[in-house]
């Protein structure tokens, strides 16, 4: 049995149009909604994107600030290598101090010193030593005159010390050598020279002057002595 539809063609195009504006309205409200959380998670993103970016950009001016920090340290410590260096280069590693000090423990008893050198020698071969006597530079000189093109001896050097004076007899002169012998300070003792020689009394000198009436009539009194000078070096080397 067909059907008989009563519906004007009118009314159903006019249904046919409201669900299409429907749907239409349907569709364009998840676009808006997609749009909108696209749009949250977008300014999310750049946010992090421009804290990064931040970030970043203060992580370089650290950088560089380091960078020139580092730089600076290097020069300084190449400088402070150079320094070093040159200071290794003429440090004759003695100690004076030191070597006063066993000195004057050395030196004891009836002895007075009138002459007390340290000379700085350069390392050379046999033939050049037994060839030349001269002695080197002294170590506290400021300026000394060298023949031709003689270099001031500094860094690896050996140091001669010469020791004058007068003792009370030539036994103490003695037991002056057999001190430096023992002495880890000193090697290579020599006695360049030793004679007796006689020296006035100071006692009979000072008498004599407050009584200078009998000036012409009081013996002379001379003492016996023993004038020695003597050679040595200091340990601060090892000779290959």
């Amino acid at each position: 049995m067909k059907e008989i539809d009563f519906l004007p063609e009118w009314y159903k195009n006019g249904k046919r149009r409201d669900a299409s504006y429907r749907t239409m309205y349907v569709v364009l409200g998840g676009i808006f909604a997609i749009m909108m959380v696209w749009n949250f998670f977008a300014s999310s993103s750049v946010s992090r994107a421009e804290a990064e970016l931040t970030r970043i950009a203060g992580g370089n001016a650290e950088a560089q600030a380091a960078a020139r920090d580092f730089s600076q340290i290097k020069n300084l410590l190449a400088e402070l290598q150079k320094q070093t260096e040159t200071i290794q280069a003429i440090d004759s590693r003695i100690n004076v101090a030191g070597v006063l000090a066993e000195l004057s423990f050395v030196v004891d008893g009836p002895i007075v010193l009138r002459k007390v050198q340290i000379t700085a020698e350069k390392f050379a071969d046999t033939a050049a030593q037994a060839s030349s006597n001269r002695p080197g530079s002294l170590v506290r000189a400021a300026r000394v005159k060298k023949a031709g093109d003689q270099k001031l001896p500094i860094g690896d050097v050996r140091f001669k010390i010469e020791i004058g004076g007068v003792a009370a007899k030539a036994g103490d002169v003695a037991a002056l050598i057999c001190k430096l012998e023992d002495s880890p300070y000193f090697f290579q003792v020599v006695l360049l020279f030793s004679r007796n020689i006689h020296i006035k009394s100071e006692t009979e000198m000072t008498r004599r002057t407050e009584n200078s009436r009998d000036e012409r009539n009081a013996p002379a009194v001379n003492v016996k002595a023993s004038e020695f000078e003597i050679r040595c070096y200091l340990a601060n080397y090892r000779q290959q």
